[in-house]
């Protein structure tokens, strides 16, 4: 992301950042497999962290929009960062311990085991949708697999970003946990580290740029970007049903969410009822929205241009655009709110069809049957998410196996985010590597291979002079 025209970041410097590596990997080789213990306290610092300044992050968060629902920061900033915390900290003992792996038969009674241990220093370049939980929630998994931490959080959420930083500092060495400020050019020094890991969680547009510069430090990258993410009505599915749980995914923190649903394919003829059933799910959820605090402003003047100028490129080309505004409100610029808005009749060559539109806006599309619609998908950038509303269990097999997604719901949108049991990630376009739970864990550790020779062993058959025995083994191997 870059930062709005005229708006004013301080940068962490490249020296600084590696000043801050430095000291970190320093601090790793002396500690480079830290005990459950000292895993468990720094995630019990970030726990309380969280959980005793909940409030401050409330306001952060109102702040950095113009107006954020405080329920909305409650649920996924605090709630669903403490419950991630917490899912760690169950299964920690666990994840750290060795795993036993099977060897050949000639090469018993050698034993084998996995061993998964830190790799050192991870860079987290996190967003500013969910600005301080994409951030902890990652943070959380890297401290638990035992690494050492550089965290730069998002310039369009500076609120947030300076609480964070503030109580960070607080609760961490900076050997241990480091948060630094800035833009582009703080974001350009943390991809030029030689990180033993980067996350960057963001743009698809700005991602390649982010595995070009890892590249010359053979730095491994986790992305985890967004997508056009569909929602595929089948019609024997109540629609009321489905538009009352699409719209609760797609209007919470004012679509701003990589898993929020772009496109809604209906069945041919069926578009309209949807959109009532939509409208009519908008009323019920929000009495009014322009003085509503519970309906969630556009981040900055750059997005809510960015939306305004995608939905008239679209009237240019031909589609129809219908608001929900269910109580005739005017929608005033200066507080960046947008009405839910569906779009039909959509081309290609529309911008609201090639980019992820993080707003409350979805495009409504028909399809003639199923297997259109899987098509449809199918012939696009593979989405972070798919949601499929059926109940017939042979057809939602179907539909699972034959398209590509990062994750996928069935009959709701949006909840496989809040389970930590599931690994949240994307595929081609919408990203690469996962994390949340174990996943996460493993993503932030090195699983190391360890081949355990016995006193007693069967090298002598395999050693030269090769005679018969030698033969017979080779034969055996190759049967």
């Amino acid at each position: 992301m870059t930062p709005d025209e005229g708006l004013t970041v301080n940068e962490t410097s490249q020296d600084d950042v590696r000043r801050l590596f430095d000291l970190q990997k320093k601090a790793f080789l002396k500690n480079p497999f830290p005990s459950i213990e000292q895993r468990k306290a720094a995630l019990d610092k970030l726990f309380w962290m969280v959980k005793d300044n909940q409030q401050k992050f409330v306001e952060a968060a109102n702040s950095d929009f113009g107006c954020r629902s405080p329920q909305e920061t409650l649920i996924t900033e605090v709630a669903l960062t403490l419950e991630d915390i917490r899912h760690i900290r169950r299964h920690l003992a666990k994840w750290m311990k060795p795993r036993r792996k099977s060897v050949p038969i000639w090469f018993q009674p050698a034993r084998g085991k996995v061993i998964r241990q830190p790799l050192g220093v991870v860079g987290i370049i996190s967003p500013w949708n969910f600005p301080m939980m994409l951030a902890a929630t990652p943070l959380a998994a890297a401290l638990a697999a035992g690494n050492r931490v550089i965290l730069k959080m998002s310039e369009h959420a500076p609120a947030t970003d300076a609480l964070f930083a503030e109580l960070a500092r607080a609760a961490f060495a900076e050997d241990h946990v480091a948060v630094v400020s800035g833009g582009p050019d703080t974001a350009r020094a943390m991809t030029h580290t030689s990180f033993d890991r980067l996350l960057y969680t963001g743009s698809t547009a700005r991602a390649a740029d982010i595995l070009r510069a890892a590249a010359n430090n053979l730095t491994p990258v986790t992305l985890e970007l967004g997508g056009k993410n569909p929602a595929i009505i089948h019609p024997d599915y109540p629609l009321d049903t489905a538009a009352d749980r699409i719209m609760l995914a797609g209007l919470f923190n004012g679509g701003q969410s990589c898993v929020a649903v772009d496109y809604v394919l209906v069945k041919e003829g069926m578009e309209d009822r949807f959109i009532n059933a939509a409208k009519a799910q908008v009323a019920r959820m929000y009495p009014s929205m322009m003085d509503n605090p519970d309906y969630t402003s556009i981040i900055d003047d750059r997005h809510y241009a960015r939306v305004m100028a995608d939905l008239e490129d679209a009237r240019s080309k031909g589609a129809t655009v219908v608001e929900a505004n269910p109580h005739g409100e005017i929608f005033d610029k200066a507080k960046r709110k947008i009405p839910p808005t569906f779009v039909l009749n959509v081309t290609d060559d529309m911008a609201l069809a090639r980019d992820e539109i993080f707003a409350p806006v979805m495009m409504v599309i028909p399809y003639k049957d199923i297997e259109e619609a899987m098509a449809y998908v199918n012939s696009r950038p593979r989405p972070l998410a798919l949601y499929y509303f059926d109940n017939d269990s042979s057809r939602v097999e179907k539909v699972l196996r034959g398209t590509v997604s990062g994750g996928a719901v069935v009959n709701d949108a949006a909840w496989q985010f809040c389970v930590s049991g599931l690994p949240l990630g994307g595929v081609g376009h919408s990203g690469m590597g996962r994390y949340h739970g174990e996943y996460g864990f493993a993503e932030f550790s090195h699983e190391k291979g360890v081949f355990l020779q016995s006193r007693l062993n069967q090298l002598w058959t395999v050693k030269p002079p090769y005679g018969w025995i030698t033969r017979l083994v080779t034969r055996l191997m190759i049967r």
